[in-house]
């Protein structure tokens, strides 16, 4: 009887998980600083400078981490995974407001820099927890889907197809939500103009789209190397 037939999860599954979690609360922390990186050539919408929210990398770790759950463990158990991270979502969120909230010590950092540094505005937020439950369960389904065609083969197909398709929803979801919806509607954070809006939407998701293709080995290798592990484990994943 295998470790997840008697319901203990395996090294590898737990690792997974952790790296996923670890990238998410990362990502939820990092979002309001909004990066930009001088390029040599310009590009359309662009142009000489690509602009992306703070928590882009640590994002696209969470699909890599996800895609690789998803290979190994089958489609329900990574959906368990994306929505039980979805409510954690609000646990980070808590804690870190609460910490905001709570009397600061004379010899404590300045509250007023914390807050600014580690509380996410509305907007943000917002942006953020939409574009993850849409996006990530998106992930996992087209995944999972290709797969059904697919078999055991052509990883790399599932890996660069579910992740490019779910990035771009993602990254329209929290980018229009975030800097544009949110401030207009409900009047929290500021507008920004609409190139500003496209030029995140499209520095953000050529780094998604360049981690997707990049980690497509790493994925290669997190899989053989724990099939080579607990082969009977994942297969049993995906017969059930």
């Amino acid at each position: 009887m295998s470790q997840q037939t008697r319901g203990v999860p395996t090294v590898a599954q737990v690792a997974l998980i952790g790296l996923f979690v670890t990238a998410l609360a990362t990502a939820q922390l990092t979002a309001s600083k909004v990066l930009a990186f001088e390029l040599p050539v310009g590009l359309p919408i662009t142009g000489a400078q690509l602009a992306l929210p703070g928590a882009a990398l640590a994002y696209a770790i969470t699909f890599l981490a996800s895609d690789c759950y998803t290979e190994l463990y089958g489609r329900r158990a990574a959906q368990i995974v994306v929505n039980v991270g979805f409510v954690l979502n609000f646990v980070v969120l808590a804690l870190v407001w609460s910490t905001i909230a709570a009397p600061a010590a004379p010899s404590s950092v300045d509250p007023g820099a914390f807050e600014t540094a580690l509380g996410s505005s509305t907007n943000i937020v917002l942006g953020s927890l939409l574009a993850y439950v849409v996006s990530q369960n998106w992930d996992v389904i087209v995944f999972h889907r290709i797969r059904d065609y697919t078999g055991s083969e052509m990883l790399w197909l599932r890996n660069i197809a579910s992740t490019a398709s779910s990035q771009a929803i993602d990254t329209v979801i929290f980018v229009s939500i975030a800097f544009a919806v949110a401030p207009a509607v409900l009047g929290v954070g500021a507008v920004l103009p609409l190139d500003l809006v496209l030029s995140l939407m499209v520095g953000q998701y050529l780094l998604k789209l360049a981690i997707a293709v990049l980690d497509t080995p790493i994925v290669y290798a997190i899989v053989s190397f724990v099939r080579s592990r607990e082969g009977h484990v994942t297969e049993e994943a995906h017969a059930a």
